[in-house]
């Protein structure tokens, strides 16, 4: 399975590299951004459609690795709950695997007496 996922990683990056060359030109092209608002006004310099395409690809990454990260740390506690509950429920079963079978102390709900033999 890791092979797989990695030749279909390098498919992809492959894809993507052709994707930039043939379309050098446009990626090549510069914009400016410019923000205004009823408070700030802002322009920005000329920018390049290569630097917004990786900026905004970092972005997704940390983006998504920030969600996976949250993720993964409620899975964590739950699995740390679920593991006291493992050992909590080991030690009942071994308590009750100590029990003797047969106690001194309980008396038979019949007794010798009360039976009659013919």
């Amino acid at each position: 399975m890791k092979h797989i996922k990695f030749l279909i990683y390098v498919f992809i990056f492959i894809g993507v590299l052709v994707l930039i060359i043939q379309n050098h030109q446009a990626f090549n092209t510069k914009v400016v951004f410019n923000v205004d608002l009823w408070f700030a006004k802002y322009e920005s310099t000329e920018i390049s459609i290569y630097i917004i395409s990786v900026a905004a690809f970092t972005l997704g990454l940390i983006v998504s690795w920030v969600y996976n990260l949250f993720d993964r740390i409620q899975l964590i506690r739950k699995i740390g709950k679920l593991n006291n509950q493992i050992k909590q429920k080991d030690k009942e079963l071994n308590s009750l695997r100590n029990l003797p079978l047969v106690s001194e102390s309980v008396s038979p709900s019949v007794h010798e007496d009360d039976v009659e033999f013919s």
